[in-house]
């Protein structure tokens, strides 16, 4: 028998945060059978929980939008462990997750009580192309601002720990929370610029403990909007700290961002990041979850 968890990632709050859906026990099922769930479910990411394949992790994780599979997802990844540890008693523990993408990414289980709160490391940030003039132009038309609301403090750039996001910071909250995507013209801005997420923040949150405020779009792959992003905000803190946008502490970034407003599904995720000696940036991202529902799946 296997186990379906519907979890909000990122929130305390049932029906607030990033919904994910998480099959448990989803060895035997077809890649047909796992995308036919998560288009039923029609959640932005839906994780299948497998058995190691090899000695190097200690569990394989899935992630299915409804249209298509993708390598890793922040907020499925929190809902997934949320959930087997929810469901088989799992203490706080470290292990390794292999992704279908083939990544491997050390997660965290934190345990306190009855409050599980799941940290994943998404690994050294990569850094690419920064959009043109001309690019940004019909980027901001699509998502309906203006070249007055962008922020001056760094490019508008595809950054990635694992699943690309293209970062656009902009002026104002009010500017963020107005945005109105246009997803055919997103879509064909993703084929040109080579990432499927639009990740659109500001920092004037207007909330002393929120460093950022943003809002995701990825309509590439089915996505209209996804509420609270592991794979934008991540990025982001890279994105921050790379550009001296925000000043460190020894080399360290930690900050929590908010999304999902204007959804009505607000979510917070804590961010870290920390400059290695090489000079790279490694990132790791913390958030809370809660079960929707659970139900036994029949397929």
């Amino acid at each position: 028998m296997r186990i379906l968890y519907q979890v909000d990632a990122f929130t305390l709050t049932p029906f607030t945060g990033n919904p994910a859906g998480v099959v448990l026990a989803a060895d035997g099922m077809t890649d047909a059978e796992m995308l036919a769930v998560a288009r039923e479910l029609n959640n932005s990411e839906t994780a299948f929980v497998l058995p190691a394949d090899a000695a190097d992790h200690d569990v394989r994780v899935r992630f299915f939008t409804p249209t298509t599979e993708v390598p890793t997802c922040g907020h499925a990844t929190v809902g997934a462990h949320y959930a087997r540890a929810v469901e088989h008693g799992l203490p706080s523990a470290s292990l390794v997750q292999k992704t279908g993408g083939g990544l491997l990414q050390r997660v965290e289980i934190h345990r306190d009580g009855d409050r599980v709160r799941i940290g994943m490391h998404q690994g050294v940030a990569a850094f690419g192309p920064e959009l043109n003039g001309d690019q940004v132009d019909r980027l901001l038309q699509a998502v309906g601002a203006d070249v007055r609301d962008l922020a001056d403090n760094g490019p508008v750039q595809v950054v990635s720990t694992g699943h690309s996001k293209v970062l656009v910071e902009l002026r104002e909250r009010a500017v963020v929370d107005g945005l109105r995507p246009d997803p055919v013209a997103l879509t064909a801005l993703s084929r040109e610029v080579g990432s499927n997420g639009f990740f659109l923040f500001t920092r004037a949150t207007r909330e002393a403990h929120l460093l950022t405020w943003a809002r995701m779009f990825a309509p590439a792959i089915g996505i209209t909007e996804d509420p609270v992003t592991g794979n934008g905000n991540g990025p982001l803190g890279a994105y921050l700290v790379r550009h001296g946008i925000v000043p460190t502490s020894g080399g360290r970034l930690a900050f929590t961002g908010r999304q999902g407003a204007a959804m009505g599904r607000s979510g917070d995720v804590r961010v870290s990041v920390e400059a290695r000696s090489d000079g790279e940036l490694d990132v790791s991202i913390t958030g809370d979850a809660t079960t929707a529902f659970r139900a036994e799946l029949h397929i």
